[in-house]
């Protein structure tokens, strides 16, 4: 949401390029504030070639319920109409309190390219609510690392988390515990992540942090994250990476 219209584009255009071949979906996020920009970049991104584009809620002029945010993701999804369309449901960041089930009623009407939501949000009742009105060509994506398998245990067909970028093979070994009905060595991962969160939390945990973790700890150097925000300190690093190491002892 920091880079411009022009950099955003660069950017889907070269994770197309990279992931031909390697990944099995590149969905790309287009949500603006500007419903104009908005439309632009889903017009690109169905040029480029992409599998599916989301979009979040604007976040300075709100919907104030479901029908107005409805229409403006309408809007969006019209420039891309033969794009797989995917709502972006983050209350949290955006501070439209609108419930995700409210805004998938009937969506199927107003946006027929609709194919799911990406739901972070503590409010599993909502989540739960969305699982249980999709349709079977639908995916509900949970975007609550701490709480993945209580979403796995809701029915979510998969998730998207910033602390994939460093924990994903333990998050995988979650789900295939779970799938294999072994509760108590899932939650023993998913314990193990949230006194990380945790604790990151108590440290001040955000981009800048995450970012320098996905460096230290997966050599995944993206740079410094943009004004407002600011970078890592190293002594914050430090400590973040001893207790992940101290959670995961066989990263080291």
């Amino acid at each position: 949401m920091s880079l411009s219209v022009e950099e955003r584009k660069v950017l889907a255009e070269d994770w197309c390029l990279k992931g031909k071949g390697k990944l099995d979906q590149v969905i790309v996020h287009v949500g603006c504030t500007s419903l104009k920009d908005a439309q632009e970049l889903a017009r690109h991104a169905a040029q480029i070639g992409v599998d599916g584009i989301s979009v979040i809620a604007p976040s300075f002029f709100k919907p104030q319920n479901a029908a107005e945010l409805r229409s403006f993701l309408q809007e969006v999804a019209a420039a891309a109409p033969n794009v797989p369309f995917y709502y972006y449901h983050l209350p949290a960041f955006t501070g439209v309190n609108v419930t995700a089930r409210d805004v998938l009623e009937g969506i199927e009407t107003f946006i027929p390219s609709y194919r799911g939501v990406k739901f972070t949000g503590f409010d599993l009742t909502d989540m739960g609510q969305c699982v249980s009105c999709s349709r079977p060509d639908w995916v509900v994506l949970y975007g609550m690392d701490e709480q993945l398998l209580a979403g796995l245990v809701l029915g979510v067909d998969g998730a998207v988390g910033s602390t994939y970028n460093y924990v994903g093979r333990h998050m995988n070994e979650l789900i295939t515990a779970f799938e294999n009905n072994n509760l108590i060595q899932a939650r023993k991962i998913q314990f193990k992540l949230q006194e990380l969160i945790t604790f990151a939390t108590k440290l001040g945990f955000n981009v800048g942090v995450n970012k320098r973790l996905m460096a230290e700890l997966s050599g995944l150097h993206l740079g410094p994250p943009r004004l407002p925000l600011t970078p890592c300190a190293a002594v914050l690093a430090e400590n973040l990476t001893e207790k992940f190491h101290s959670l995961f002892p066989s990263e080291q």
